[in-house]
C-alpha cells in the first residue's frame, strides 16, 4: 500500500500541473476552476467563469457555436453539453457527406450562476439553464430552464422550485445579486 501512495502524489501534482496548462485553452477560464485533464472540450468555444468543478468524464462541444459557463457551478461526472447538429435536410445527400450547417444546426447553450448539474446529464443546443437550478441526474435538457428551478428526466421537466419566490429574493439579498 505504501508505496502505491508514493506514486499517486507525484501523478496528482502531474494532473493538477497539465490542468493549469489546458486552462489557457479555453476562450475564458475563471479562477478555481477544476476538471480532469482526460476530459473532452471544444476549447476554443467555451466560456467559463469562476468557481466551477467539473466532474470527470465531461465532454463539452460546440464547434460553431458557444458555452458559456457561469460562476459557482457544480457538473457531476461524465455531463455532457453539445452545442450542435448535423444538417439533415439536404436531399439526394447521406447526412454523413453534408458538410454545410444552417444557422439553427448550432446554437449556443449558456449555464447562469449557481448551478447544479448531476451525472450522467445531457444538455443540447440552444439551452439555458438559469440561475440557482438544479439538473437531476441522467437528465436530458432540450428546453431553456427557469431560474431556480429543479428539472429532471428525459427529456427534462420541471419537478419543483428549488425557493418559494419570497425565500428567492431573501436569498438573493443576502448573497447581494439581483
Amino acid at each position: 500500500m505504501g508505496f502505491w501512495r508514493i506514486l499517486t502524489v507525484p501523478f496528482r501534482l502531474v494532473k493538477r500541473l497539465f490542468m493549469m496548462l489546458l486552462r489557457y485553452r479555453f476562450y475564458n477560464c475563471g479562477g478555481n476552476v477544476i476538471f480532469d485533464v482526460m476530459d473532452i472540450f471544444s476549447y476554443s468555444t467555451i466560456s467559463i467563469g469562476n468557481d466551477v468543478f467539473i466532474g470527470s468524464g465531461a465532454k463539452f462541444s460546440a464547434s460553431q457555436s458557444s458555452i458559456t459557463i457561469g460562476n459557482k457551478i457544480m457538473f457531476g461526472p461524465n455531463v455532457t453539453i453539445m452545442g450542435g447538429d448535423h444538417n439533415i435536410g439536404v436531399v439526394g445527400s447521406y447526412m454523413f457527406d453534408v458538410k454545410e450547417k444552417l444557422p439553427e444546426n448550432d446554437l449556443p447553450i449558456i449555464i447562469k450562476d449557481d448551478v447544479w448539474v448531476g451525472c450522467n446529464v445531457t444538455i443540447l443546443k440552444g439551452v439555458t439553464i438559469g440561475q440557482g437550478s438544479i439538473i437531476a441526474a441522467g437528465s436530458v435538457v432540450i428546453k431553456s430552464v427557469e431560474p431556480y428551478s429543479i428539472v429532471g428526466g428525459v427529456p427534462a421537466k420541471k419537478i419543483s422550485q428549488r425557493f418559494s419566490d419570497s425565500d428567492i429574493i431573501k436569498h438573493k439579498k443576502i448573497l447581494g445579486i439581483s
